[in-house]
């Protein structure tokens, strides 16, 4: 997918020109007022950029050097608000038909895959005042996802919920990456969202693209750490290797093992995981008299100044490339002699599992 628009308005100017992948969730992340519904009003055609150009899967919508625009309601895309905005006079069923049928769906292709995708079969009859938040929300990304869409765009669509509903959607929108074809573009401000559901990451700030790429890679990047605050930190791609007798789970990944409070997955499962910076320190050796169960040997990449006065963010290397984020004083980089290349074990005091 490649996007590229221009707009500038008196004090704001959207200047962007991305590749994104083909498949899987693409994240747009920065604060409030940073162009992120901007760019995506420019991708569904409800903003005219004069500059822009836009190709899905090879399909031109927008394309200003040829004169080509797509309107919004010729774009065979999926749209998602904080709101649900589903129509209060139809049931469940009657919102999902009127999805299928704008799309020209009269067989109702997918229509049981997408109930079960999202979990929503029991609300068919229910009307939209019925139902919670978050079950709001699954049945306006069913409906969106019954257009049969080349592209599915999802704007701060947790925005609006609180924490129990959240983490009530959330299982879905995961189930999401892993079952569509097309590509999701999913806008937050949220770091929490954006590592428990990106596989790319691009971050937006005053208009413009700072940094663009896979997740793992660009979070680990500590030049981008100002952009996520007290938040910066790594995701990592886990496996369950046992469940321990002590009830603790033993995770696996490329660069060594941790050890977490007992989770419920099965041994051989995937489980992503969130460290944050602030939660890594570092010593020059192992140490045996300490409480901390999970020490990692790391080397040393960069060393950079971080966003808190008289702290530095380190970035570490695991074995076979793992990355890792460690937020320190600059008294203790320099009592310690942290820099590029040296050797060091990584102590990991918390780990969030996603």
């Amino acid at each position: 997918m490649k996007a590229r628009f221009r707009i500038a308005w008196p004090g704001f100017t959207l200047d962007v020109d991305l590749r994104l992948p083909e498949k899987g969730v693409s994240a747009l992340f920065g604060p409030s007022g940073s162009g992120k519904t901007t760019l995506l009003r420019c991708m569904a055609g409800l903003e005219h950029a004069p500059d822009g150009f836009l190709d899905i899967e090879g399909q031109v919508w927008q394309d200003s050097e040829r004169s080509i625009f797509l309107p919004a309601h010729k774009r065979p895309l999926g749209l998602v608000f904080q709101e649900a905005s589903l129509f209060p006079h139809l049931s469940v069923r009657g919102n999902l038909e009127y999805g299928m049928k704008r799309a020209g769906n009269a067989q109702g292709e997918g229509f049981d895959a997408t109930l079960d995708l999202l979990g929503i079969r029991a609300l068919l009859p229910r009307d939209p005042g019925q139902l919670s938040g978050g079950e709001r929300q699954r049945v306006a990304i069913a409906r969106a996802l019954l257009t049969r869409p080349r592209l599915l765009l999802l704007d701060e669509p947790l925005a609006a919920l609180d924490i129990k509903r959240k983490q009530e959607i959330l299982p879905y929108l995961e189930a999401l990456r892993e079952e569509l074809d097309i590509p999701v573009l999913y806008i937050s401000h949220s770091p929490d969202e954006v590592a428990r559901l990106a596989d790319h990451l691009t971050l937006i700030e005053n208009g413009r693209a700072i940094a663009s790429g896979a997740l793992a890679e660009t979070l680990a990047r500590p030049e981008l750490s100002p952009a996520f605050a007290d938040d910066a930190g790594v995701v990592l791609e886990t496996t369950v290797a046992a469940h321990e007798t002590d009830s603790l789970a033993r995770l696996e990944f490329p660069g060594g093992r941790l050890y977490v409070s007992g989770h419920d997955k099965a041994p051989g499962s995937r489980l992503r995981c969130r460290i944050n910076a602030s939660d890594v320190s570092l010593a020059l050796s192992a140490h045996r008299d300490t409480s901390i169960l999970n020490t990692l040997p790391a080397t040393v990449t960069a060393v950079v100044d971080a966003d808190a006065p008289g702290h530095v963010l380190v970035q570490l290397q695991l074995a076979n490339n793992g990355p890792l984020l460690a937020r320190i004083t600059e008294r203790s980089r320099r009592t310690l002699g942290i820099a590029p290349g040296l050797a060091v074990i990584a102590q990991v005091k918390s780990v969030a599992l996603l």
